[in-house]
C-alpha cells in the first residue's frame, strides 16, 4: 500500500538492504549489539535462544499492528524449553530500519498458557507509514521485523500491493515461493488457509530430506503436538523472512484441523470437538492475531474480522469453516441436491453472514475484497448443469452463496473481488448474481489461487478439472499444476493479479516466473488477461 516509488533513494536502499537481511535472517546478530533493559524482574535459570520460531506482525490498522513472536528455544519438548511460568518480553518500534529512532516500547506477558507465544498489539503510530520492530528476553534479541500501518480511515490511497497464498504442505516442497515473495515487496500478506496439514510427516520430511524431530512427526491430536506441527512449519527460513518482510492477514481452511470438516463434524470420525478446540488454540498461538480471537472457554474463536485501507480496499476476511452446515449433498462429490437450496443451510453461520452483509452494505471503499477460503465460483462437473459438483466449496451451499451475491448485486457494492485458496489450482472466475442462471449478471471476479507447495511438482488437477472447464463459461483461466502465488496491484483505476509460479518446489533455489496476468478494470466486473 504505497505510492509509486522514484527508484534510487536512500529509502530505497536501507529497504533493499533491510530485506536482504531479512531474506538471510541475519537481523538477530546485528541486534543483539544494542543494549535493552532486561525484562526479567528476577533471576531465572539460563535458557537457549528463544526466538527459533522468528517473529511477525499482522492485521495493520491506521495507528498500529499486531507484533508476534514466542519464546521456544526448545519447540519440540513439552513447554518449549521455557520455565513453567509466564514471562516479560520487552518489545520495540523503531521508525528507521537502522533501529535508532525508537517510537513505542513495552513489556508484553508471555503466557505459559499460549505456549509462551506474544501478541502485542500496537497503538498510537502513524498512519500508513513503514516501522521496524524486535523483542529481547534477557540478554536475547530477536530477528528485525518490518511492518506497516494502514491508511488513515478515508485516506485517498492511490496504490497497494496484496499477495495472497494459501496450503503449504512441509513435506511436499521447499517454500521457495515464500523467497520470492519477499523480493516483491507486498504491502500485505494475505494467507488463505491450510498453513499447516494435519497428516504424518516422514522422518526425513518428505521431499525435503531434512530429518523432523521424533515429536513433530506424527498425526496431531492432542495441544503439545499441534504446537509441535506449527513449530516445524515455522523452522522454515522462507516462511520467517516472509512473516518478517511484511504484514500477515491470516485465516483457515480444512487442514488446520481435518480434511473437509464442517464446523465440529467430520466424515470420518462425526465429533472432533476436542481435536477442534486443540488445533484451533494452537492456530492462535502461532499467529499474529488480536485479543478478540482468543480461544473461548467453549474451543471456538472469532477469526472472521475486516480491515480497511484508506479508500481504496475493504478487506472482509472470512471463516469458512468453524460455522458450516454439514453440506447436505455429502461431503464431497455429489449430485446437486434441493436440501442445499434451504435457506437455513449456511456456510458462514448467520452471525458472521449478518456481519458480512453488513460490511458490503457500509463499504464505500474504491475496492471491496473477500478473504475466502473455498471457491465461490461454480465448477460443473460434467456437461449437464448440476449434475456432480464438489460440495467441500460454495457450491455445496448454493443458497448461502446466493445470499451473498444478491447483497453485492442489489447494494451496488463497489468492485467485488474474491481472493480464494484450497485447490492447489489457479481459476481466474466470474461470480455470477445465481449460477443457476447462466445468464445472471457477474457481480464479482475471484482469483483461486495454488498452492505454495502442496502436491509438489508435476501434473496433478490439470489432467482431472481440464476436462471440466468447457462446461464453466465463467472460468476465465485455468492451470492445475503450478506451484506459487499471486501478487495483485491496486489503483483506483484497476485490480492487476499477476500469478507467479515457481519452477519447481521439489528442489531449492528455482526461479519463479509471471505465468499469466490479468485485470479487472474499475466499475466493470470480470478480469481480462493482459
Amino acid at each position: 500500500m504505497s505510492a509509486p516509488r522514484t527508484p534510487n533513494t536512500s529509502h530505497d536502499v536501507d529497504r533493499r538492504r533491510f530485506l536482504g537481511l531479512v531474506g538471510a535472517l541475519a537481523g538477530t546478530a546485528a541486534a543483539a549489539t544494542v543494549p535493552l533493559a532486561d525484562a526479567s524482574a528476577t533471576p531465572r535459570p539460563e535458557i537457549g535462544y528463544p526466538f527459533v520460531l522468528g517473529v511477525a506482525s499482522g492485521d495493520p490498522a491506521p495507528d498500529g499492528v499486531v507484533l508476534w513472536t514466542r519464546l521456544a528455544p526448545d519447540p519440540f519438548v513439552p513447554g518449549g524449553g521455557v520455565p513453567a511460568h509466564d514471562v516479560g518480553v520487552e518489545w520495540q518500534v523503531f521508525a528507521d530500519p537502522g533501529l535508532r529512532r525508537c517510537v513505542a516500547s513495552g513489556v508484553a506477558r508471555a503466557p505459559r498458557s499460549l505456549a509462551h507465544s506474544v501478541h502485542v498489539e500496537v497503538h498510537g503510530l502513524r498512519a500508513g507509514r513503514e516501522y521496524w520492530y524486535r523483542f529481547r528476553y534477557r540478554h536475547h534479541v530477536s530477528p528485525t521485523g518490518r511492518t506497516r500501518t494502514a491508511p488513515a480511515a478515508g485516506a485517498p490511497l492511490s496504490r497497494m500491493t496484496l499477495a495472497s497464498v494459501s496450503c503449504q504442505a512441509y513435506n511436499d516442497g521447499f517454500y521457495t515461493a515464500y523467497r520470492h515473495l519477499v523480493e516483491d515487496e507486498p504491502d500485505l500478506v494475505l494467507h488463505l488457509g491450510d498453513y499447516v496439514y494435519e497428516g504424518g510427516i516422514d522422518p526425513l520430511g518428505g521431499v525435503r530430506g531434512t530429518p523432523v524431530p521424533a515429536t513433530a512427526q506424527p498425526a496431531p491430536r492432542t495441544l503439545d503436538q499441534w504446537r509441535y506441527r506449527y513449530s516445524l512449519y515455522k523452522t522454515d527460513e522462507h516462511l520467517q523472512a516472509a512473516h518478517a518482510a511484511a504484514p500477515f492477514a491470516v485465516t483457515w481452511d480444512d487442514h488446520e484441523v481435518q480434511n473437509d470438516y464442517a464446523g465440529t463434524r467430520s466424515q470420518y470420525e462425526g465429533d472432533i470437538s476436542a481435536l477442534r478446540a486443540a488445533a484451533y488454540q494452537a492456530y492462535y498461538e502461532h499467529q499474529p492475531l488480536r485479543a478478540a480471537s482468543i480461544p473461548r472457554p467453549d474451543g471456538g474463536l472469532r477469526l472472521h474480522r475486516g480491515l480497511d485501507f484508506g479508500r481504496l480496499v475493504s478487506l472482509s476476511i472470512l471463516d469458512g469453516r468453524q460455522h458450516r452446515d454439514v453440506p447436505p449433498g455429502g461431503w464431497g462429490e455429489a449430485p446437486a441436491t434441493p436440501a442445499a437450496y434451504d435457506p437455513s443451510v449456511t456456510m458462514l453461520g448467520r452471525q458472521q453472514e449478518r456481519w458480512l452483509a453488513g460490511r458490503l452494505r457500509a463499504s464505500r471503499a474504491h475496492w471491496t475484497v473477500l478473504g475466502n477460503n473455498v471457491m465461490m465460483a461454480r465448477l460443473e462437473h460434467e456437461a449437464t448443469p448440476g449434475a456432480r459438483l464438489w460440495h467441500d466449496a460454495w457450491d455445496g451451499f448454493p443458497a448461502a452463496r446466493n445470499r451473498v451475491t444478491r447483497v453485492l448485486h442489489e447494494a451496488r457494492v463497489p468492485n467485488p473481488v474474491v481472493l480464494t485458496g484450497d485447490w492447489h489450482s489457479t481459476f481466474v472466475n466470474d461470480i455470477r448474481l445465481d449460477f443457476d442462471r447462466p445468464s445472471s449478471p457477474v457481480v464479482a471476479t475471484e482469483f483461486v489461487g495454488t498452492s505454495v507447495t502442496t502436491n509438489g511438482d508435476g501434473p496433478v488437477y490439470g489432467p482431472y478439472y481440464g476436462p471440466m472447464i468447457g462446461f464453466n463459461p465463467h472460468i476465465r483461466f485455468f492451470d492445475g499444476d503450478r506451484r506459487g502465488y499471486q501478487l495483485h496491484t491496486v489503483t483506483r483505476k484497476e485490480w492487476r493479479t499477476d500469478l507467479r509460479m515457481v519452477g519447481a518446489v521439489t528442489r531449492p533455489g528455482a526461479g519463479v516466473e509471471t505465468l499469466a496476468s490479468f485485470v479487472v478494470e474499475s466499475g466493470r466486473p470480470g478480469a481480462q488477461r493482459v
